[in-house]
C-alpha cells in the first residue's frame, strides 16, 4: 500500500488493484495504421548540464522499448515531439535516433513501419525568414531521413508562425516538399496546446480556413501523401475534416483524448493512429485494435475505457509536458531503470499529477509489475517528503 498525495493537499492510502495486461502480439492482422511516437530515455551517467548541452541517450533502453512496442504489433512515429524535438532533444541526436531505429526496424520479424519527423529545428527561427530558408533547412532533414530509409512527416515547424507566414509561404514550401518526396508523406497538424509556438498554423487561427488550405493542399497531389496527423483535441472537427480527405489519404488521430471513438469510426469514416500515449498504453492499444478488427467492439471499449482517463490525465494543460507521463510510466514498468530526460523535463510535473497517473494507470491494468512500480512510486514520494509508513 502507498500513501498518495490527492489534489486537494490530502494524503490518502492506496492500494493497487488492477490485474495487468500481458503484453503480446496480436493475433489477426490489425484493420488501423497504428503509429506510437515514442520517447527517448536519457544516459544520466552520462549527461552534463543538461540544460545547455547535446542530451545523452541510453541507446540500449530506447531501442529496447521500440523492440515491445514493435513486438505488439504497433509501428513508430520516431523523433517527433514525443522525444522532445525542440525540448532537450537537437537535430544531430534525432537524427541518430532515426539511423539506429531503422537499422534495428529493419531487422525485426514483424517488419514494422517507421515514419520519421522532419522539421527545421537544427536552424535558429533568425535564420528562417523567407520561403526559401525554410524549404532547405527542411530538405536537409528530409535527404538524410530518407538515407536512413524512413517515411517522411513533415512536422509542423515554428518557422513559419515566426514570420507570420502566408498561405502562400506554405503552399510554396510544402509543395515543393511533397512533390518531391520518394515516398508519400504523412502531414502533421500540432495544435498550440502542444507547442504555443505554433498557433496560427497554415496561415490562420481561423480552424476553417486553416482547414480548407490544407485540403486543397492535399487536393493538388493525394497520391503523394499517405495521410495526415491531427492533433486539435476536438473530435467533431476530426470527424468532419476526415470526411472531406481523398479517400486514399488516411487521417491519423492525434487526439489523446478522444482516440477510441475516433478510431473505432461512425460506421462511414474511422480514423487510424499516430499517438503519443500509445508508446504508454501499448497492450491496451494492441489488443483494443486486435478485438475491433474481429468486430468485437465491446472488448474493444472494454479495454480502451480506462486508458482514456488516463490519458487525460497525461496530456492535462499545459498540454507540451505530456512527455514526462509517457517517461514515467516506462519507468514504472521497469523499461528503464530511472527518471531522468533530456534536459530534466521530468520536473515539469507534480507529485501530485504523478500519485493520479499511478492510479490510473493500475485502474487501466497498465502496470507491468505492479510490485516494481510501488516501490518506484515509494521512491519518487519520499524524493518529495512523503515518507511511507
Amino acid at each position: 500500500m502507498l500513501i498518495l498525495p490527492t489534489q486537494d493537499a490530502r494524503l490518502t492510502p492506496y492500494r493497487p488493484t488492477g490485474t495487468p495486461l500481458t503484453p503480446r502480439a496480436p493475433k489477426v492482422p490489425l484493420t488501423r495504421t497504428a503509429f506510437a511516437a515514442a520517447h527517448v530515455v536519457s544516459d544520466p551517467l552520462r549527461e552534463r548540464n543538461p540544460w545547455d548541452t547535446r542530451p545523452a541517450v541510453d541507446w540500449d533502453a530506447t531501442l529496447a522499448f521500440r523492440q515491445q512496442l514493435w513486438d505488439q504489433g504497433l509501428h513508430v512515429a520516431e523523433a517527433m515531439d514525443t522525444a522532445q524535438r525542440g525540448m532537450g532533444v537537437d537535430w544531430p541526436t534525432a537524427l541518430e535516433l532515426i539511423q539506429r531505429t531503422m537499422r534495428a526496424a529493419k531487422t525485426h520479424p514483424m517488419r514494422p513501419r517507421v515514419a520519421c519527423g522532419a522539421g527545421t529545428d537544427h536552424k535558429a527561427l533568425a535564420d528562417l525568414t523567407s520561403p526559401d530558408t525554410i524549404l532547405a533547412a527542411y530538405t536537409e532533414q528530409a535527404e538524410a531521413i530518407e538515407a536512413a530509409g524512413g517515411q517522411l512527416i513533415l512536422m509542423a515547424s515554428r518557422a513559419f508562425p515566426a514570420i507570420s507566414a502566408s498561405e502562400d509561404v506554405y503552399q510554396k514550401v510544402y509543395r515543393r516538399l511533397i512533390d518531391g518526396a520518394q515516398e508519400p508523406v504523412i502531414l502533421h497538424w500540432l495544435g498550440d496546446m502542444f507547442d504555443p509556438a505554433l498557433k496560427g498554423y497554415w496561415g490562420s487561427s481561423d480552424v476553417a480556413k486553416a482547414s480548407n488550405f490544407v485540403l486543397n493542399l492535399i487536393a493538388e497531389n493525394p497520391t503523394k501523401v499517405d495521410g495526415i496527423k491531427i492533433s486539435l483535441l476536438d473530435q467533431a472537427y476530426e470527424e468532419n475534416f476526415r470526411a472531406r480527405l481523398p479517400e486514399s489519404v488516411r487521417l491519423y488521430t492525434g487526439d489523446d483524448f478522444n482516440y477510441a471513438p475516433l478510431i473505432e469510426g461512425d460506421g462511414t469514416h474511422y480514423s487510424h493512429a499516430l499517438l503519443g500515449i500509445f508508446a504508454a498504453i501499448a497492450p491496451a492499444a494492441s489488443q483494443a485494435l486486435e478485438a475491433l478488427a474481429q468486430g468485437d467492439s465491446a472488448t474493444y471499449h472494454r479495454l480502451l475505457t480506462p486508458t482514456v482517463p488516463l490519458s487525460r490525465e497525461i496530456f492535462r494543460a499545459p498540454t507540451r509536458f505530456y512527455k514526462a507521463g509517457i517517461a514515467y510510466l516506462s519507468w514504472l514498468n521497469g523499461h528503464q531503470g530511472h527518471f531522468i530526460m533530456p534536459a530534466g523535463f521530468q520536473s515539469s510535473r507534480d507529485i501530485t499529477h504523478y500519485a493520479e497517473v499511478f492510479r490510473m494507470a493500475d485502474q487501466a491494468g497498465l502496470l507491468a509489475h505492479p510490485e516494481l512500480a510501488e516501490a518506484r512510486m515509494a521512491t519518487l514520494l519520499a524524493l518529495h517528503g512523503i515518507e511511507q509508513t
